[in-house]
């Protein structure tokens, strides 16, 4: 995975938060709270996940935008394709 500059800086934002919370879900469940503390870590690690490979903005953007286009300007020779193929059979 390739990292820009401000991937990086939304990186280093979700650690600065993350890595405290993980550390109190360690204690936590160091301390007998099992069902906290592994909460918690769940919480700490989907604070750095969701961000890098589910909610990429650019990949949104071109959704939104692929959306919003009409079937002519978006360009999806693919699509356009596999159904001539299938009409020609």
């Amino acid at each position: 995975m390739s990292l820009g500059l401000f991937d990086m800086i939304g990186l280093a934002a979700s650690l600065v938060f993350a890595l405290p919370l993980a550390n109190y879900a360690v204690v936590r469940i160091l301390a007998g709270e099992t069902a906290l503390g592994a909460g918690l870590l769940v919480v700490a690690v989907a604070m750095v996940v969701l961000p890098q490979y589910f909610l990429d903005p650019g990949r949104i953007l071109r959704g939104l935008l692929r959306g919003l286009l009409p079937r002519q300007l978006r360009g999806d020779d693919a699509e356009s394709g596999s159904d001539g193929d299938a009409a020609e059979k």
